[in-house]
């Protein structure tokens, strides 16, 4: 079967290029995704194959292939949705949706995946086991779409789940994989520090809520340097401090944004409390009053280290020559939704290169000129495909 596949993945490559071409000139933002999902859904009109659509809190859609033979349940993800973002790439594909841009790789997610489904679904007398095909919508946009599919129960008969990620960390060929933590889990902070207003020359009769900000950027700081071990990750970004008034008039009010980021679900409770316990001191230490805002987002995702040693060695011995490379890599500081996958079941999520030929520092993901070398769909489709037949063994 892996024989067979790996040929006719290669006799399409060109229709994956074509898809996501198609997908690139034609973006849509999270839990806005009603054409793209109605593209998905009409590729699969007429096979063989039971599809589900509207899965979870958006456009998600299940496509269930049952082979003929006994074996697992397997479920591969591919996210679909775009970003708001300006694209700046000179390709004659650029998006037409104005101020909407494929700049993730979603586009080559969806293009691969398709392709290799309609695969599957054509050697289905000679798989052994069940392919679920997880597309899957809104993964740029908290609370996103993985979690609202996984609580769909639709997938509670899982055995198994991978998902890739296109990356421009290598050239096409390179395949990276990591065990354990791999992605960082995220959260989002709001802070309303309310004070006093008053006049410039008087703040004796005025409590300044921008003096008391300030002090919370730095002092929040102190939760990375003085309260996680240095051996754990942890970033606190305060990404918005709004501030704005007149020169000589002190600050009523202001409002803080920030963005938090943690490896492990230990630092997540580690630096949750550590700023609630802030925010506190902050009211004592200014007498002011604060509304926090505190709301996790993505966890951090892990991989299976026993799921994901068996696939790095599957695809080590893959014998594919599009595969010129398995290493292992470093974790990644952005977070992935996927990550509620891997927390119901045992999961595996890697990398394919995608550096664009010549470029010596290619633009990395979420930039309006974010480009892929296109070569990285079919490693993409015969890495996964080379899965797929590993755990029919």
């Amino acid at each position: 079967m892996k024989d067979k596949l790996m040929n006719m993945l290669d006799e399409r490559k060109d229709e994956m290029i074509q898809i996501r071409r198609f997908l690139h000139e034609h973006p849509e933002l999270s839990f806005k995704e009603e054409k793209t999902a109605q593209y998905i859904a009409d590729f699969y009109k007429g096979k063989d194959v039971d599809v589900q659509t509207n899965v979870g809190n958006g456009h998600g859609i299940i496509v269930t292939i049952v082979g003929e033979k006994p074996g697992k349940i397997i479920g591969l993800r591919a996210d679909f949705d775009a970003l708001p973002i300006v694209e700046e790439t000179p390709v004659p594909f650029k998006s037409k949706t104005e101020g909407v841009m494929h700049a993730c790789g979603h586009d080559g997610h969806t293009a691969y995946m398709l392709v290799l489904a309609d695969c599957l679904i054509q050697l289905k007398s000679e798989l052994a086991g069940t392919v679920k095909i997880i597309h899957q919508h809104a993964e740029e946009v908290p609370p996103g779409g993985a979690k609202s599919i996984v609580e769909s129960g639709l997938l509670d008969d899982l055995d198994e789940v991978f998902g890739i990620h296109l990356l421009p960390i290598a050239p096409a060929g390179m395949v990276g994989y990591n065990k354990g933590y791999v992605f960082n889990g995220r959260a989002y902070m709001k802070l309303k520090i309310q004070g006093r207003g008053g006049h410039g020359s008087s703040p004796h009769l005025a409590n300044d809520a921008i003096v008391a900000g300030a002090h919370f950027v730095t002092a929040v700081q102190t939760i990375i340097s003085r309260r996680l071990s240095p051996f754990d990750i942890g970033v606190i970004t305060i990404g918005s401090f709004d501030g704005a008034g007149t020169f000589n008039v002190i600050k009523d009010s202001v409002e803080l944004e920030g963005d938090i980021r943690y490896m492990t679900v230990e630092t997540k409770e580690t630096i949750e409390r550590e700023v609630r316990r802030l925010v506190k001191g902050l009211e004592e230490e200014f007498g002011v009053t604060c509304e926090l805002t505190y709301t996790p987002d993505y966890p951090p995702l892990y991989n299976n280290p026993e799921l994901t040693e068996k696939v790095a060695e599957a695809l080590k011995n893959a014998n594919v020559k599009e595969i010129t490379e398995v290493r292992e890599v470093p974790p990644m500081a952005p977070s992935e939704d996927f990550a509620y996958y891997a927390e119901k079941f045992p999961a595996c999520f890697f990398y394919i290169g995608c550096s664009p030929k010549g470029v010596e520092k290619p633009y990395f993901n979420h930039h309006p000129k974010f480009d892929i070398d296109e070569d990285a769909l079919l490693v993409a489709a015969k890495a996964v495909g080379q899965v797929v037949c590993s755990m029919q063994e």
